[in-house]
Protein backbone atom coordinates (compact mmCIF):
# COMPACT_ATOMS: atom_id res chain seq x y z
CA UNK A 1 0.00 0.00 0.00
CA UNK A 2 1.60 3.59 -1.08
CA UNK A 3 2.76 5.94 2.45
CA UNK A 4 0.73 8.20 3.74
CA UNK A 5 2.48 10.76 2.37
CA UNK A 6 1.86 10.07 -0.99
CA UNK A 7 -2.31 9.70 -0.99
CA UNK A 8 -3.08 12.86 0.07
CA UNK A 9 -5.88 15.39 -1.05
CA UNK A 10 -4.32 17.52 -3.50
CA UNK A 11 -2.39 20.95 -2.25
CA UNK A 12 -2.39 19.84 1.52
CA UNK A 13 0.58 22.49 1.47
CA UNK A 14 0.88 25.47 0.64
CA UNK A 15 4.08 27.28 -1.25
CA UNK A 16 5.29 27.87 1.74
CA UNK A 17 4.97 24.65 3.06
CA UNK A 18 2.66 25.69 5.56
CA UNK A 19 -0.49 23.11 5.58
CA UNK A 20 -3.85 24.11 4.05
CA UNK A 21 -7.55 24.05 5.82
CA UNK A 22 -9.09 21.31 4.53
CA UNK A 23 -12.75 21.81 5.98
CA UNK A 24 -13.92 22.82 2.39
CA UNK A 25 -12.34 19.50 0.66
CA UNK A 26 -13.60 17.36 3.54
CA UNK A 27 -17.44 19.03 3.45
CA UNK A 28 -17.62 18.61 -0.33
CA UNK A 29 -15.92 15.25 -0.21
CA UNK A 30 -18.82 14.73 2.71
CA UNK A 31 -21.58 15.80 0.30
CA UNK A 32 -20.54 13.60 -2.12
CA UNK A 33 -20.62 10.46 0.13
CA UNK A 34 -23.92 11.54 1.60
CA UNK A 35 -25.31 11.88 -2.20
CA UNK A 36 -23.98 8.89 -3.26
CA UNK A 37 -25.54 6.95 -0.50
CA UNK A 38 -28.53 8.41 -0.97
CA UNK A 39 -28.36 7.38 -4.41
CA UNK A 40 -27.86 3.82 -3.85
CA UNK A 41 -30.45 3.48 -0.87
CA UNK A 42 -32.60 5.13 -2.89
CA UNK A 43 -32.61 3.30 -5.48
CA UNK A 44 -31.78 -0.31 -4.11
CA UNK A 45 -34.43 0.11 -1.16
CA UNK A 46 -36.93 2.35 -2.18
CA UNK A 47 -36.87 2.40 -5.54
CA UNK A 48 -37.36 5.93 -6.05
CA UNK A 49 -34.34 6.70 -8.24
CA UNK A 50 -33.10 5.51 -11.27
CA UNK A 51 -29.87 2.76 -11.04
CA UNK A 52 -27.49 4.15 -9.12
CA UNK A 53 -24.46 2.74 -10.93
CA UNK A 54 -24.84 4.38 -14.16
CA UNK A 55 -24.95 8.16 -12.28
CA UNK A 56 -22.22 7.12 -9.83
CA UNK A 57 -19.95 6.60 -12.75
CA UNK A 58 -20.23 9.67 -13.98
CA UNK A 59 -20.39 11.69 -11.28
CA UNK A 60 -17.28 10.30 -10.03
CA UNK A 61 -15.49 10.42 -12.84
CA UNK A 62 -16.23 13.80 -13.45
CA UNK A 63 -15.88 14.92 -9.46
CA UNK A 64 -12.10 12.97 -9.91
CA UNK A 65 -11.02 15.13 -12.74
CA UNK A 66 -11.77 17.77 -11.26
CA UNK A 67 -11.34 17.99 -7.76
CA UNK A 68 -8.47 15.39 -8.04
CA UNK A 69 -6.64 16.46 -11.44
CA UNK A 70 -6.85 12.84 -13.67
CA UNK A 71 -8.55 9.58 -12.99
CA UNK A 72 -4.83 7.81 -12.04
CA UNK A 73 -6.31 9.70 -8.59
CA UNK A 74 -8.57 6.36 -7.67
CA UNK A 75 -6.36 3.91 -9.47
CA UNK A 76 -6.94 4.46 -13.25
CA UNK A 77 -3.70 4.14 -14.37
CA UNK A 78 -0.42 1.46 -15.45
CA UNK A 79 0.10 -0.59 -12.63
CA UNK A 80 4.34 -1.44 -12.15
CA UNK A 81 3.36 -5.18 -12.40
CA UNK A 82 0.44 -6.35 -14.49
CA UNK A 83 1.25 -9.88 -13.43
CA UNK A 84 0.76 -8.67 -9.85
CA UNK A 85 -2.11 -7.13 -10.10
CA UNK A 86 -3.42 -10.00 -11.80
CA UNK A 87 -2.57 -12.44 -9.52
CA UNK A 88 -4.12 -10.73 -6.47
CA UNK A 89 -7.66 -10.24 -8.40
CA UNK A 90 -7.65 -14.28 -8.91
CA UNK A 91 -6.97 -14.72 -5.71
CA UNK A 92 -9.39 -12.29 -4.25
CA UNK A 93 -11.87 -13.66 -6.79
CA UNK A 94 -11.08 -17.57 -5.27
CA UNK A 95 -11.64 -16.01 -1.54
CA UNK A 96 -14.90 -14.38 -2.76
CA UNK A 97 -16.34 -17.73 -4.14
CA UNK A 98 -14.54 -20.53 -1.77
CA UNK A 99 -15.83 -18.29 1.52
CA UNK A 100 -19.30 -17.39 0.11
CA UNK A 101 -19.74 -20.95 -0.97
CA UNK A 102 -17.96 -22.60 2.71
CA UNK A 103 -19.25 -20.09 5.13
CA UNK A 104 -21.63 -17.08 4.38
CA UNK A 105 -24.10 -19.17 2.50
CA UNK A 106 -24.54 -21.98 4.81
CA UNK A 107 -24.45 -19.49 8.19
CA UNK A 108 -27.14 -16.93 6.68
CA UNK A 109 -29.67 -19.37 5.18
CA UNK A 110 -29.74 -20.43 8.80
CA UNK A 111 -31.45 -17.62 9.21
CA UNK A 112 -32.55 -16.07 6.23
CA UNK A 113 -33.70 -17.59 2.59
CA UNK A 114 -31.04 -17.99 0.20
CA UNK A 115 -29.52 -15.11 -1.67
CA UNK A 116 -32.20 -14.36 -4.99
CA UNK A 117 -30.68 -14.72 -8.15
CA UNK A 118 -31.12 -11.54 -10.82
CA UNK A 119 -33.97 -12.50 -12.32
CA UNK A 120 -32.49 -12.69 -15.96
CA UNK A 121 -30.11 -15.69 -14.70
CA UNK A 122 -32.67 -18.35 -15.59
CA UNK A 123 -32.62 -17.40 -18.88
CA UNK A 124 -28.63 -18.20 -19.60
CA UNK A 125 -28.95 -21.52 -18.35
CA UNK A 126 -28.00 -23.52 -21.68
CA UNK A 127 -28.52 -20.44 -23.69
CA UNK A 128 -24.73 -19.42 -25.41
CA UNK A 129 -26.18 -16.33 -27.18
CA UNK A 130 -27.88 -14.98 -23.13
CA UNK A 131 -24.74 -16.12 -21.85
CA UNK A 132 -22.34 -14.04 -24.19
CA UNK A 133 -24.60 -10.86 -23.64
CA UNK A 134 -24.22 -11.77 -19.74
CA UNK A 135 -20.70 -11.71 -19.77
CA UNK A 136 -20.65 -8.33 -21.47
CA UNK A 137 -22.86 -7.15 -19.00
CA UNK A 138 -21.04 -8.78 -16.24
CA UNK A 139 -17.17 -6.33 -17.42
CA UNK A 140 -19.19 -3.44 -18.38
CA UNK A 141 -21.73 -2.23 -16.05
CA UNK A 142 -20.72 -4.73 -13.21
CA UNK A 143 -16.90 -5.01 -12.99
CA UNK A 144 -15.98 -1.85 -14.69
CA UNK A 145 -19.33 0.67 -13.62
CA UNK A 146 -19.36 -0.76 -10.06
CA UNK A 147 -15.74 -0.56 -9.50
CA UNK A 148 -15.74 2.63 -10.20
CA UNK A 149 -18.50 3.88 -8.58
CA UNK A 150 -17.83 1.91 -5.14
CA UNK A 151 -14.14 1.54 -5.11
CA UNK A 152 -12.65 4.33 -7.13
CA UNK A 153 -15.47 6.90 -6.33
CA UNK A 154 -17.17 6.45 -3.33
CA UNK A 155 -14.30 4.85 -1.59
CA UNK A 156 -11.73 7.60 -2.59
CA UNK A 157 -14.59 10.58 -0.97
CA UNK A 158 -15.17 8.25 2.09
CA UNK A 159 -11.05 8.55 2.71
CA UNK A 160 -11.08 12.37 2.16
CA UNK A 161 -13.02 12.78 5.50
CA UNK A 162 -10.00 11.51 6.94
CA UNK A 163 -7.56 12.88 5.10
CA UNK A 164 -6.65 9.72 2.61
CA UNK A 165 -4.61 7.94 5.95
CA UNK A 166 -4.59 4.56 6.15
CA UNK A 167 -7.16 4.42 8.92
CA UNK A 168 -9.62 6.50 6.77
CA UNK A 169 -9.23 4.07 3.94
CA UNK A 170 -9.84 1.28 6.38
CA UNK A 171 -12.81 2.75 8.18
CA UNK A 172 -13.94 4.05 4.49
CA UNK A 173 -14.15 0.50 3.10
CA UNK A 174 -16.41 -1.18 5.76
CA UNK A 175 -18.83 1.70 4.57
CA UNK A 176 -18.55 1.41 1.21
CA UNK A 177 -18.74 -2.39 1.50
CA UNK A 178 -21.92 -1.80 3.34
CA UNK A 179 -23.46 0.00 1.08
CA UNK A 180 -22.21 -2.07 -1.46
CA UNK A 181 -24.61 -4.80 0.14
CA UNK A 182 -27.00 -2.32 -0.31
CA UNK A 183 -26.61 -2.28 -3.73
CA UNK A 184 -27.99 -5.54 -3.83
CA UNK A 185 -31.00 -4.97 -1.69
CA UNK A 186 -33.08 -7.57 -4.19
CA UNK A 187 -31.19 -10.34 -2.99
CA UNK A 188 -32.80 -10.74 0.22
CA UNK A 189 -30.44 -9.80 3.59
CA UNK A 190 -28.07 -12.95 2.90
CA UNK A 191 -27.32 -11.59 -0.48
CA UNK A 192 -26.93 -8.38 0.98
CA UNK A 193 -24.28 -9.80 3.57
CA UNK A 194 -22.27 -11.59 0.79
CA UNK A 195 -22.36 -8.95 -1.23
CA UNK A 196 -20.89 -6.71 1.35
CA UNK A 197 -18.19 -9.14 2.36
CA UNK A 198 -18.00 -9.31 -1.32
CA UNK A 199 -17.28 -5.65 -1.83
CA UNK A 200 -14.81 -5.91 1.67
CA UNK A 201 -12.21 -8.46 -0.65
CA UNK A 202 -12.66 -6.43 -3.46
CA UNK A 203 -11.59 -3.15 -1.76
CA UNK A 204 -8.85 -4.89 0.17
CA UNK A 205 -7.66 -6.28 -3.14
CA UNK A 206 -7.49 -2.34 -4.54
CA UNK A 207 -5.14 -1.25 -1.33
CA UNK A 208 -3.49 -3.97 -1.48
CA UNK A 209 -2.06 -2.91 -4.78
CA UNK A 210 -1.58 0.55 -4.55
CA UNK A 211 -5.28 1.45 -4.98
CA UNK A 212 -4.88 0.36 -8.34
CA UNK A 213 -8.42 0.13 -10.01
CA UNK A 214 -7.63 -2.83 -12.08
CA UNK A 215 -6.94 -5.01 -9.53
CA UNK A 216 -10.79 -4.89 -8.63
CA UNK A 217 -12.31 -4.68 -11.85
CA UNK A 218 -10.56 -7.91 -12.86
CA UNK A 219 -11.55 -9.20 -9.52
CA UNK A 220 -15.15 -8.34 -10.28
CA UNK A 221 -14.75 -9.85 -13.69
CA UNK A 222 -13.26 -12.98 -12.69
CA UNK A 223 -16.17 -13.61 -10.08
CA UNK A 224 -19.43 -12.84 -12.13
CA UNK A 225 -17.87 -14.60 -15.48
CA UNK A 226 -17.58 -17.72 -12.59
CA UNK A 227 -21.34 -17.25 -11.49
CA UNK A 228 -22.26 -17.07 -15.34
CA UNK A 229 -20.74 -20.14 -16.42
CA UNK A 230 -21.95 -22.19 -13.40
CA UNK A 231 -25.33 -20.85 -14.42
CA UNK A 232 -25.18 -21.60 -18.26
CA UNK A 233 -24.41 -24.84 -16.92
CA UNK A 234 -27.18 -25.42 -14.36
CA UNK A 235 -24.73 -25.76 -11.55
CA UNK A 236 -26.36 -23.26 -9.53
CA UNK A 237 -28.47 -24.38 -6.27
Amino acid sequence: MESTSSIQPPETTNAAGTKRDLSGYRLFSAIELLSGTALVIGHNVFRVVPNEVPILFVLGLVSIRIRDGSFGAVGFRRPSSWSRVVLVALAAATLRILLSAVLIEPVTQKFWPPATAPSEAAAITGNLKVALLALLVVWSFAAFGEEVAYRGYLLTRAADLGNRTKTAYFVGLVFVSILFGYGHYYKGPSGIIDSGVAGLILGTAYLLTGRNLWTSILAHGFIDTFGVIIVYFGLGS
